[in-house]
């Protein structure tokens, strides 16, 4: 009974380790220059967005450091038939200013990591340390190929499974 024990809490500290693995995160966030409309270019599949296309987040920044977001999506096939919900997003330590926290349901909130954002803040790799959600993100609906590929890398090289990533449809009215 004692050997099940240990064994099931070693299984446990491990699960929970592996988790929790770090993600490097971008150093510094100007939200200002990262608030608009991202379009979604790619997506690892996940269940609240599920036979969704033309998908977008809207980021306005608040009072005290909050930021409202405005998630967007088509059902496939029916343009005028679409999904969407507000949350809010915030950076709960100034000191990691990539790791933002974002909440759409109180009092449950997910991780929302910047892993990559360009000088100019027109494309961004997001994703969260347990390595199941990863989002290719654009300020426009098309992302030049080379550095599609070039965040593909960094995905990769981070532990995501970048061979299950969803190109997300941008052709919608």
């Amino acid at each position: 009974m004692k050997k099940n024990l240990i064994l099931i809490m070693s299984i446990l500290i491990l699960i929970s380790c592996k988790s929790s693995q770090n993600l490097p995160t971008v150093e510094k966030v100007d939200i200002s220059k990262y608030a608009g409309k991202w379009y979604e270019i790619a997506r690892l599949p996940n269940r609240f967005e599920k036979n969704l296309e033309c998908v977008s987040a809207t980021y306005t920044p608040k009072d005290k450091g909050k930021i409202e977001v405005l998630n967007k999506g088509y059902l496939i096939g029916k343009e005028n038939d679409f999904k969407e919900i507000k949350g809010s997003a915030w950076v709960p330590d100034p000191n990691y200013q990539g790791r933002l926290k974002v909440r759409f349901f109180w009092p449950f909130s997910g991780d929302y990591y910047i892993i990559s954002l360009d000088d100019n803040y027109q494309y961004a790799l997001v994703g969260d340390p347990s390595r199941k959600y990863l989002w290719i993100l654009s300020k426009s609906k098309v992302l030049d190929e080379a550095i599609y590929l070039e965040l593909l890398k960094v995905a990769k090289e981070n532990g995501f499974a970048v061979e299950e990533l969803i190109k997300v449809n941008q052709d919608c009215n």
